[in-house]
């Protein structure tokens, strides 16, 4: 009787080539932190028992593809840029490859639809799961790995990374009320996402504890693009009585504030106070007072909590809170009388 022939483990290659079965795993995960001579010793010892074809029989039977997706719904804004940032670099220290899709707007009609669907179509047939990055859509029917930044609730049911907006939000505002200001301005984020809520609820309530009224007419909405920083800051600024700060919900908007400052002749911080939100890079060359969220680290967190989902590792918390920190730059400034 013909005797079977035995399947090729990982331990028969590690024997072989004279090195430890993690030396080979590595190996084979891509990492490059392996001597170039053991690599070779490694890979002939592979060709020469056969273990390409039982790797290849082990992936079919896992249906592990080694790939995530980031849907997120613009790629050109600096908060999309920050956010890639620390994604890629978890996809760098991991053995995983990286698919984007955006719907290229945030305004774009129809989101929460093309959310859903896109959601769905990469992890039912291309990917081992998904960072979803501001959703509009309020949950997911499905049981594939999903883990959300920004999300459009603060416990929605799936794991998600969201900073301490509320918090961010009162220390802008003690910071400016500290500096005398009494009427300050406030331009929101996009009306649907809890991260805008908390950010209005902050400047809210800062005000209420300093015993100031809230006055609506320096609510202005925005919806987190630059364009809505201008038109909030003319709006603003058309007041009877203008601000004599500006809190933007985040650093785009603020840069509209800039803009519009310098079309009316205002100077920053001579005549208006400004602070932004997010501390994306280019508000260290504007001199921009902001509220950092480690947009980066965030991405990077929720990467790495995606990752461990599809391994099947527990995650400590189904909810990651990035602690914010006010970062004070040149664009306030005191004001003594107001009246």
């Amino acid at each position: 009787m013909r005797k079977k022939k035995r399947t090729v483990t990982i331990q028969d290659v590690a024997r072989k080539a004279r090195v430890s079965v993690s030396t080979v795993s590595r190996v084979l995960n891509g990492k490059v932190d392996v001597a170039s001579e053991t690599q070779e010793r490694i890979l002939s010892v592979i060709d020469d028992l056969g273990y390409t074809t039982n790797l290849a029989a082990r992936s079919m039977r896992s249906h592990k593809k080694n790939l995530v997706g980031l849907i997120m719904p613009d790629i050109a804004y600096p908060f999309a840029i920050e956010v890639m940032k620390g994604v890629n670099r978890a996809i760098a220290e991991s053995e995983f490859d990286l698919l984007v899709y955006t719907t290229g707007d945030v305004r774009k009609s129809g989101r929460a639809f093309h959310e859903q669907k896109y959601v769905s179509l990469l992890t039912n047939s291309i990917s081992d799961g998904v960072v979803i990055v501001a959703p509009v859509a309020g949950e997911f029917n499905i049981d594939a790995p999903i883990v959300s930044i920004d999300p459009l609730a603060s416990n929605p049911n799936y794991p998600a990374v969201h900073a301490t907006n509320y918090q961010g939000a009162m220390d802008a505002m003690e910071y400016l009320l500290g500096l005398g200001h009494r009427r300050i301005g406030f331009i929101s984020g996009r009306a649907e996402l809890e991260s805008s809520n908390r950010r209005l609820k902050g400047y809210r309530e800062a005000l209420e504890k300093a015993g100031i009224p809230v006055d609506e007419s320096l609510i202005a909405s925005g919806d987190y693009t630059t364009e809505t920083g201008i038109s909030g800051a003319r709006q603003l600024f058309a007041l009877e009585k203008p601000p004599t700060a500006i809190f933007a919900s985040n650093d785009q908007m603020a840069m509209g504030v800039y803009q519009v400052a310098e079309e009316l002749g205002l100077r920053i911080p001579e005549d208006l106070s400004v602070v932004g939100f997010d501390n994306i890079t280019e508000s260290k060359y504007m001199g921009l007072t902001t509220v950092d969220q480690f947009i980066s680290e965030m991405g990077y967190v929720a990467t790495q909590m995606l990752i461990k989902i599809i391994n099947g590792v527990p995650l400590e918390d189904q909810t990651y809170r990035m602690q914010t920190r006010l970062v004070i730059r040149n664009s306030c400034r005191e004001v003594v009388d107001v009246n």
